[in-house]
């Protein structure tokens, strides 16, 4: 038997998984606040745009406000290491305790299964040269791809040198790993230098337990899922992650549940919070957990949602680099932000409403966008004429002081 929710029941269980039923903290946010918000979402993707921020950064912001980014840069790269860089829901930042759940997958591309066909290609006709570059990263690491004399590449996947494809392997393979970043550039090291003992040391588990566990980490994080949220959490396929998926509901961990609207089947986790209000109020970056899966943000706010990065100039409908607004457990607009760092001008190039926004939500997003303004260390905020929510932010917006909002921040 399936119980039956409300789609509004549903927003909110996937909002409190996520952690937008809690206030964010007022006092200075610390690694406590930090690992709780990782604890719950389970890793952060990476992404090399940088419109407002690197996409790593920003959920922290979302669920946390304003916080000291050198936090997350110490988190994974310092000797206390609690984060780790690897292929889960593409390239992401995961606790360090998730190293073993990834073995399976590492020994798969190990023998170039379940890795990008050019890489898997680069494996199989070049392992000698792998071996070398293994070896050198065991001799002189940190060491980037760039490092290597003649092996500067061109930039993009095409213009990848030889150095590089063979630090990406190994680094698909688990037998190198991310040291630190130089700018974004990753600086490689072996694992034995960059881990923990105590992760290093932990048995691994084989491949069904670790499938297992990464579900049970993605149902803890969404909270409410069908089958599909569920494997793209960390991009398992059906084969991989099916019959795990039956084994959980066997067990009681996942309960079976209809959701109003939504013609899949669903599961809620056995734990997931049902709170009768979710009052957030947050910008959410296009690579946060939320929103990342498309299909699952239409089906659970009625926002259709799509990344215009790659589309040509003239045929966005939002703009380059879109956040949604999310507001109370609805989300309500839309905004193209671009960091103009030179400037100090945290710029909305287009903003966009939502049919059915309160009339709170203009000067809601001004208050967030100054908030962002004062994380970023921008000094004001301009507002382009262009989308239909224009006028009204830009109103809402003269009405905001950045520096003001700034001196009432909690100190870091």
């Amino acid at each position: 038997m399936r119980d039956s929710i409300s789609l509004a029941t549903a927003r909110r269980i996937a909002l409190a998984s996520q952690g937008f039923a809690d206030s964010r903290p007022q006092s200075a946010v610390t690694q406590r606040h930090l690992g709780k918000v990782i604890g719950r979402t389970g890793l952060l993707q990476i992404d090399s745009v940088s419109a407002v921020v690197r996409a790593h950064y920003m959920p922290i912001f979302s669920r946390l406000g304003a916080y000291p980014m050198h936090l997350l840069d110490n988190a994974a790269s310092k000797r206390q290491r609690r984060l780790f860089e690897y292929w889960a829901h593409e390239a992401s930042f995961l606790p360090v305790e998730t190293w073993p759940l990834m073995q399976w997958r590492m020994a798969k591309a190990g023998r170039n299964e379940r890795i990008y066909r050019r890489l898997a290609e680069f494996g199989r006709d070049h392992q000698a040269y792998i071996e070398e570059i293994h070896r050198l990263v065991e001799r002189e690491g940190p060491i980037a791809a760039s490092d290597i004399d003649g092996q500067r590449g061109q930039g993009g996947w095409w213009g990848w040198s030889d150095a590089k494809h063979a630090f990406e392997w190994l680094f698909w393979a688990g037998r190198i790993t991310t040291h630190s970043r130089r700018g974004f550039e990753r600086l490689y090291d072996i694992p034995e230098r960059v881990l923990p003992g105590r992760v290093l040391d932990t048995p691994t588990p084989d491949e069904a337990d670790a499938i297992r566990e990464l579900l049970r980490i993605a149902a803890r994080a969404l909270g409410v899922a069908t089958a599909a949220d569920l494997r793209d959490y960390f991009r398992l396929n059906p084969v991989e992650a099916d019959e795990r998926i039956a084994e959980l509901v066997e067990a009681g961990e996942l309960q079976p549940v209809r959701v109003e609207g939504w013609s899949q089947k669903a599961w809620m986790w056995k734990d997931a919070r049902k709170p009768r209000k979710v009052d957030a109020q947050a910008l959410l970056a296009p690579f946060d957990p939320l929103v990342w899966e498309r299909g699952r943000t239409e089906r659970l706010f009625g926002f259709r949602y799509r990344i215009e990065i790659y589309t040509p100039a003239e045929k966005r409908v939002h703009g380059y680099y879109v956040l949604p607004f999310l507001l109370g457990d609805r989300l309500v607009a839309r905004v193209d932000l671009k960091a103009d760092r030179r400037a100090g001008t945290l710029r909305v190039m287009a903003a966009h409403c939502e049919s059915g926004a309160p009339p709170e939500t203009a000067q809601a997003l001004a208050d967030e966008l100054a908030l962002m303004a004062c994380w970023l260390g921008m000094e004001g905020i301009e507002v382009l004429p262009k989308g239909d929510f224009a006028p009204e932010l830009a109103g809402a917006c003269r009405h905001v002081d950045v520096g003001e909002r700034l001196a009432l921040l909690p100190s870091t």
